[in-house]
């Protein structure tokens, strides 16, 4: 009953943050310069006034600005995200077709990210808690700084520039062969190989970080008086590692992974319009250049909600790592 309680609230809490982005992002919209509806007309060939007022009143653009606000609440309420004028579809349905890919991308650079971080800071910690092997938490410690440093954009280049370009082993544009027509396994193959440099440029950055926060909060673990004991009494390296010190290390890992998906959510722009990826983030960075603001803002609110979503699930997660966390906990 108490997690239940917390879940409800930790619920509510998550929509009352959608519903105050919602209201920030279309007031922060409308004050940005640039009309619409001018850009229409001027699109259009026709860039009469009296055009101009009837695209206005056709996409209400003529109301004030809190009627529009709370007209735009009434719909978002009833999952009606409005219709892009630019594209002449339904927000909702550009988002869900653009949706699967983002995600892809997302969870792929995750797992990457999240695995070789960790076994990094894992090796690195130990080679340097055992006092031998050195060299590896020197070269760990060595790349992870240079990825932090380095910036997404001039590394998605340089992989599309070597790995593409020079040596021709992976391709740099696109989801897939376009016109291959592949099915099956041989398609499974092919978005694969186009997701290889996507996901290798937005986690490379993770990576770093995973791996220098792993390694300094197994240190930490490492001096406490659980592990000493559980080494004076003969337990094996190795399970001291997996058993005592790698789950208690992985609370600040879990707290940063939840971050992480959030800011993933944003660097996939970047990814996405280096390498043609298919996207919402490719398709946020049009709608914006087009001004097509409803499916602007109907992206802002997806990954509003999926920045959110991500956040309450790492708060789930706290308390299957460690029980504890329901001890103390209140909502």
């Amino acid at each position: 009953m108490k997690f239940l309680s917390l879940l409800v609230f930790r619920l509510g809490k998550a929509v009352s943050v959608v519903l105050g982005v919602v209201v920030v992002n279309f007031l922060l919209i409308r004050l940005a310069p640039g009309d619409p509806a001018s850009i229409m007309a001027g699109e259009a060939g026709a860039t009469d006034a009296e055009y101009v007022n009837r695209l206005r009143e056709q996409f209400g653009l003529d109301l004030p600005l809190i009627q529009q606000l709370l007209i735009y609440i009434k719909n978002v309420l009833q999952f009606d995200l409005g219709f892009s004028y630019r594209n002449r579809l339904p927000v909702i349905d550009l988002i869900l077709e653009r949706l699967p890919a983002t995600l892809l991308l997302m969870a792929s650079a995750f797992v990457f990210s999240l695995v070789l971080g960790v076994l990094a800071g894992v090796f690195a910690s130990r080679s340097r808690y055992e006092n031998r092997h050195k060299w590896v938490d020197s070269a760990v410690m060595s790349g992870a700084l240079l990825f932090y440093a380095t910036p997404q954009f001039w590394l998605a280049l340089m992989a599309i520039i070597f790995f593409s370009l020079t040596l021709g082993w992976l391709p740099a544009y696109g989801m897939e062969s376009i016109g291959a027509g592949l099915t099956g396994w041989n398609m499974v193959v092919d978005v694969g190989a186009h997701l290889v440099l996507p996901t290798v440029s937005l986690g490379c950055f993770f990576v770093a970080v995973y791996a220098r926060l792993t390694r300094a909060s197994m240190l930490e673990v490492m001096g406490m008086d659980f592990v000493k004991t559980a080494r004076a009494k003969g337990v094996p390296s190795g399970q001291v590692i997996r058993r005592h010190v790698l789950r208690n290390a992985l609370m600040p890992v879990v707290t940063f992974a939840g971050i992480q998906l959030g800011q993933m959510a944003g660097g996939a722009v970047l990814a996405e319009t280096v390498f043609g990826w298919p996207g919402i983030g490719r398709l946020m960075f049009d709608s914006l250049s087009q001004r097509d603001y409803q499916l602007l803002l109907g992206i802002f609110l997806v990954t509003s909600t999926m920045v959110v979503t991500f956040n309450l699930l790492t708060d789930l997660l706290y308390r299957f790592i460690d029980p504890r966390v329901d001890q103390g906990a209140t909502p």
